[in-house]
């Protein structure tokens, strides 16, 4: 894979969405895992207004730890499958509170990268792209977090060839520089959403076209010539301060 290719999209898709600036790091380590657990399997919009719910109704996580659980159900029903996703969170603060003997995680910050991998992948239903996003959006560490749209885009594009997001994860970090990681991130999931998508991808306005190897892309590009773009930009972790 050709670097200036990289660069190339890199900056595209940067002047498209324009959010360099929103990728700083804002988040408390537990806002952050708590944030990407409401958003599993539902929009940023609804995630957020159950985050948002959990913030205002309770003065702390300890206190949320301690919640009746048919109370929390009530606070983040807005996001869906509230008996999953309310089981979960309890059992991580949980173990959050015992291994760090309260909900204080800024003894991480003299952790390496590893080391955090290493502790949080012991967890529950955290995997990789989870610990890539508390790293990145509450350490400010060089880190490119691979959900579905990023794994999707790159083999479209032809960045990288592989099976799973675990994959794309590994070799991707190879190839895309460190100063762009969060930011590039950021901008492939708003372009997911709004023109690469996963069964209809708008080609036909596509600005990645000429750069794109996704086999079906004439066909689509034919297809969607007058489509008009829905613009869904709305990421939690950049709402979330």
């Amino acid at each position: 894979m050709g670097k200036a290719k990289i660069l190339r999209v890199i900056e595209i898709l940067e002047q498209l969405y324009h959010s360099k600036e929103n990728t700083k790091p804002t988040l408390s380590p537990i806002d952050m895992l708590i944030a990407v657990k409401l958003s599993q399997n539902t929009t940023d919009k609804s995630s957020y207004k159950a985050f948002k719910n959990l913030k205002d109704s309770y003065k702390n996580w300890e206190e949320v730890s301690k919640a009746d659980p048919d109370e929390i159900k009530g606070k983040i029903k807005v996001c869906g499958l509230v008996n999953t996703k309310t089981k979960n969170i309890l059992e991580l603060l949980n173990q959050i509170k015992k291994d760090f003997k309260g909900f204080d995680l800024s003894s991480l910050e003299n952790r390496s990268n590893e080391e955090i991998y290493g502790h949080f992948l012991n967890y529950s239903g955290l995997g990789v792209k989870t610990i890539s996003c508390l790293l990145a959006f509450s350490f400010g560490r060089n880190v490119f977090p691979v959900d579905t749209h990023v794994h999707r885009i790159l083999n479209r594009l032809g960045i990288v060839k592989t099976n799973t997001a675990e994959r794309t994860f590994e070799d991707s970090k190879k190839l895309i520089p460190e100063r762009d990681m969060i930011s590039f991130h950021t901008n492939l999931i708003k372009f997911g959403r709004n023109i690469c998508k996963a069964a209809s991808p708008l080609c036909g306005v596509c600005p990645l076209y000429k750069d794109c190897e996704f086999p079906e892309k004439k066909f689509f590009r034919d297809k969607t010539r007058d489509a008009v773009i829905k613009e869904n930009n709305f990421l939690i972790i950049e709402a979330i301060v």
